[in-house]
């Protein structure tokens, strides 16, 4: 199976929702759709679904054009934010229902949905409704009714964004395990870079519309082909500087001059952006060639083992993820290390030049 998008594209009222898309997605296969709220991974679904239809461009289904179909004609599953269950109904009947509209017999739907069941660990609250649920098991229950489905394409939008974090690590940890064996595909929207990463296969990234970068998620995460696709895989987001080579001197901040690192010497000279992550920033380094910067300390968050340090440099706001709890003062100007080796490079216009081998592996 596979779903194919071919120069697909959707506007509003003159407003470009999806900008011309072409994405290809196999069976078996978890898709994650990375990027900020508004970034368009709920247009690109209902595109994916058959719920909108593209302005320009067509959906494939198996190589068949389904761009005019219903999604009632087609074998989808969709599970949103909101729990989205029945609530007059029991959680059996919740799970049973779309057998039911399907026509299956009596017995399917009841191995199929106790299998489920217990898969789901909803066992002992099949006779139980929606609202005598947790939120986690309500969404557990909306999540058994896409799976008894037996959809060849599973959207979830955001389906753990609103149950509290041990229900969300939970959850991502079993979501993969769920589905292995279903041979659908599957296609789930988040906003957050660690939770890309959690769920591992491809991810593309979403940024005002467009589909930045596709591909297996380590791949995109180690080496983004341009500063959005870094900007959007990065949580906090990534910090830049502008740099300028010339010659055996990098200049940066102004004034700032050091020689060139070693992992820059095939560097071309020029104008560059320097991009890096916040946990490759140091309070403290002995080694040689790091760079340094004085920068003004906005505000810290201690997090219990780590501290987020929001850094203002000349015209760059920063963030930098330190370990242990650090005593540090608002306003007070703090020095900062950085390895050249954790620095990503971009041309002025976003494009990636290079990626030091340690940035790749980080």
């Amino acid at each position: 199976m596979t779903l194919q998008l071919k120069g697909v594209s959707k506007s509003v009222g003159g407003q470009v929702h999806i900008h011309p898309t072409d994405l290809e997605l196999q069976n078996g296969t978890m898709n994650v759709l990375l990027g900020p709220t508004l970034a368009g991974k709920t247009s690109l679904m209902r595109l994916m679904a058959g719920l909108d239809v593209p302005t320009t461009g067509s959906v494939f289904w198996n190589g068949e054009d389904v761009t005019g179909m219903r999604v009632q004609d087609r074998k989808v599953a969709m599970v949103y934010q909101q729990f989205i269950n029945y609530p007059s109904m029991t959680v059996y009947e919740n799970i049973a229902s779309p057998m039911k509209l399907m026509g299956q017999s009596r017995d399917e739907i009841d191995r199929a949905v106790r299998e489920t069941a217990e898969l789901m660990k909803l066992s002992p609250m099949l006779d139980r409704k929606p609202l005598e649920l947790s939120g986690g098991q309500q969404q557990r229950c909306a999540l058994a009714r896409a799976l008894v489905k037996n959809a060849g394409l599973v959207l979830l939008d955001e389906p753990l964004a609103n149950l509290d974090y041990k229900l969300r690590e939970e959850l991502r940890a079993e979501i993969p395990r769920i589905f292995e064996k279903s041979g659908a595909i599957f296609v789930y929207a988040t906003t957050e870079p660690e939770e890309a990463l959690l769920l591992g296969g491809n991810t593309a990234t979403l940024w005002e519309g467009r589909v930045t970068q596709f591909g297996p998620t380590p791949s995109v995460y180690r080496k983004p082909v341009n500063a959005t696709t870094a900007r959007v895989f990065s949580d906090p987001p990534m910090n830049f500087l502008e740099i300028t080579k010339r010659g055996d001197r990098l200049t940066f901040g102004g004034d700032r001059s050091v020689p060139v690192p070693a992992s820059m010497q095939g560097l071309a000279d020029g104008d560059y952006t320097a991009g890096f992550r916040p946990n490759h920033l140091e309070l403290h380094s002995d080694s040689p060639g790091v760079m340094s910067f004085d920068a003004r300390l906005g505000v810290t968050e201690i997090t219990g083992s780590e501290t987020f340090v929001h850094l203002d440099y000349h015209d760059a706001r920063w963030v930098g993820l330190v370990h242990g709890v650090q005593s540090l003062k608002p306003g007070q100007t703090l020095t900062v290390y950085l390895d050249p080796a954790f620095v990503y490079l971009f041309k002025p216009d976003g494009s990636l030049v290079s990626a030091a081998p340690y940035a790749e592996a980080a």
